[in-house]
């Protein structure tokens, strides 16, 4: 049994910044796994990819990472353009990978706590899958993919046509502030959890990224304060460097306040270098106790402040 597998393609990036082109490994499922190598976690991923890529998960693996690698005939690749505000990007899309099907549930050595599912494009995991994940633990979701398709290469956004069968099927749902407004038709932060919550998702988590985040969970809501960070040299990956933190510090007993304290420092590691996250506990730590961190937080950067329950 593990306490966490995740569930997601790994792709090949091109991340354009102000400061820098990179080539890279990327996706949800690769900057996860990262963040949450160096960390007392026992871990799986399932990928797919194609066979000309199979060197990246055996450098994966190399560093101690156990993976299951599904065949695929493309390897999805991305093209992340950023500007000076990094909270915001251009996406590209030239190749997609075969999508993950209700079959990969019953793959063997793949019991887990805590399901985490990292689609990048809106075809990538069936809702017959998740559902059959459900049945076998707690399924976390970034929902960013569901949300996105493809027309001539461009990444564009709607809403999930699926969300009234699966999202009842959610344990945890991760959004930004975009996401949240395209699947809910809310602007207002307290009105596009209470939303997702009402859909049947027990801990909604809404990622602001330079302004915090908030999670709601049992009736309360929960003001997560973003670190600040000396620099900002590459913002891919932050989410999910939180995801991971989030849900290291939730398989470990702690509460929300806690775990989503925990991603936030997580990010601020990751934001400061390109690249996946390279940090430690020992680095996460000093960040949560630093005074040197200024704390930013959700309510006073929001338009329309809402206090906590």
């Amino acid at each position: 049994m593990y306490d966490i597998c995740t569930i997601g393609h790994i792709t090949l990036d091109k991340v354009v910044t102000t400061q820098s082109v990179n080539f890279m490994p990327g996706g949800t499922s690769f900057y996860f796994s990262k963040a949450i190598q160096k960390f007392d976690v026992d871990y799986r991923l399932i990928t797919a990819l194609a066979a000309a890529e199979l060197p990246i998960v055996e450098q994966l693996q190399k560093e101690g990472i156990e993976i299951t690698t599904l065949p695929s005939e493309h390897t999805v690749f991305f093209e992340n353009i950023y500007s000076q505000n990094q909270d915001h990007r251009e996406q590209n899309v030239l190749y997609k990978a075969d999508p993950f099907t209700k079959e990969v549930a019953l793959l063997p050595n793949i019991d887990a706590q805590i399901y985490h599912l990292g689609p990048l494009l809106s075809d990538d995991i069936s809702v017959e899958l998740l559902k059959a994940l459900a049945k076998k633990g707690m399924v976390s979701l970034d929902i960013q993919g569901f949300l996105r398709f493809v027309k001539n290469q461009k990444v564009h956004y709607t809403d999930w046509v699926d969300k009234d069968e699966a999202l009842a099927h959610v344990s945890i749902l991760k959004a930004n502030e975009y996401e949240m407004e395209v699947i809910t038709g809310q602007k207002e932060i307290r009105a596009g959890a209470l939303y997702l919550a009402e859909m049947g998702v027990k801990e909604v988590i809404i990622t602001l990224g330079s302004k915090g985040s908030v999670i709601y969970t049992e009736g309360n809501f929960y003001e997560i304060p973003a670190f600040k960070p000396k620099q900002v040299v590459d913002a891919t990956g932050c989410g999910d460097t939180y995801m991971a933190g989030y849900l290291l510090k939730k398989i470990k007993g702690g509460n929300p306040q806690e775990a989503g304290e925990f991603g936030a420092a997580m990010a601020t590691i990751k934001i400061q270098s390109s690249g996946p996250f390279s940090g430690d506990l020992q680095q996460v730590e000093h960040i949560l106790n630093s005074t040197s961190h200024e704390k930013i937080f959700p309510w006073e950067e929001l338009a329309s402040p809402v206090s906590q329950s």
